[in-house]
């Protein structure tokens, strides 16, 4: 058996479970795996990025690497795109890479990296018919969306903060372990 540590790249969107990456991040690492961590560039301003940088031990990554850069990131076993915006998950679907988070998520799958998908937005926004053609489109070329009314459903407005006490950061890893031996 190798003792070589499976890499995990975990990224954020600007949503309020952004807040709370750092939650995700160490149940990965009690799970034994390294962890890297890609934020969009709004979510910015929902990270400590100083506090992620020490609790990783790589640079928080928002944008692209010039092309005489190498990359500080060992290569990805998987990724989780947790905190997905309505906007990042919809872009994605449509293919739109305009982001490194985006950009990111979308090569991997062409590459055959394993990806989970778990979102976070409201239900005013869940009641546009473009977030679940785009659940089944991501769902469609391989990338594991964890959408049902047992795991994560958009939430009311304002009670975002109350459905990050249950956000399901366990599944999210659960789901990406099961992909990745």
């Amino acid at each position: 058996m190798s003792d070589k540590r499976r890499v995990l790249y975990i990224a954020t969107c600007a949503t309020p479970a952004a807040t709370q990456i750092g939650t995700l991040i160490e149940l990965a690492q009690q799970a034994g795996w390294t962890t890297c961590v890609l934020v969009t560039p709004n979510a910015l301003n929902f990270v400590d990025v100083p506090a992620l940088e020490a609790q990783t031990g790589y640079p928080v990554r928002c944008h692209y690497r010039r092309p005489d850069e190498v990359s500080p990131f060992p290569k990805a076993d998987g990724i989780i795109l947790a905190g997905a915006s309505f906007n990042t998950l919809n872009k994605w679907a449509f293919g739109i890479t305009d982001t490194l988070v985006l950009s990111t998520v979308a090569e991997a799958v062409g590459l055959g990296t394993p990806v989970v998908l778990m979102p976070f937005f409201n239900n005013a926004l869940g009641v546009h018919p473009a977030w679940r053609q785009s659940v089944e489109t991501l769902r469609g070329i391989g990338v594991t969306v964890l959408v049902s009314p047992d795991i994560y459903e958009p939430h009311a407005p304002g009670a975002g903060d109350e459905i990050l006490k249950q956000y399901p950061w366990r599944l999210a890893l659960k789901a990406i372990a099961e992909k990745v031996p």
